[in-house]
């Protein structure tokens, strides 16, 4: 479950990533989700910077909690 839940957080990580990467360069235009979608509008620049830390959360959390023995 841990290997799961960081690899979603990879995957957001790299959309976050890849979003900045568009609208800096242009580059990667189909790859990014929140270009897409409607809802965010002119605001992509801002959904990157959080999907990346977003991202980069999910990622460390499991490492984060500790079992009870």
């Amino acid at each position: 479950m841990k290997k799961l839940i960081e690899a979603v957080g990879l995957v957001i990580l790299l959309q976050g990533v890849g979003g900045l990467v568009h609208e800096w360069t242009g580059w990667l235009r189909l790859w990014t989700l929140a270009r897409h979608m409607d809802l965010f509008g002119d605001r992509a620049l801002f959904v990157s910077v959080v999907l990346i830390v977003t991202g980069f959360a999910i990622m460390i959390a499991p490492g984060a909690v500790r079992k009870k023995s």
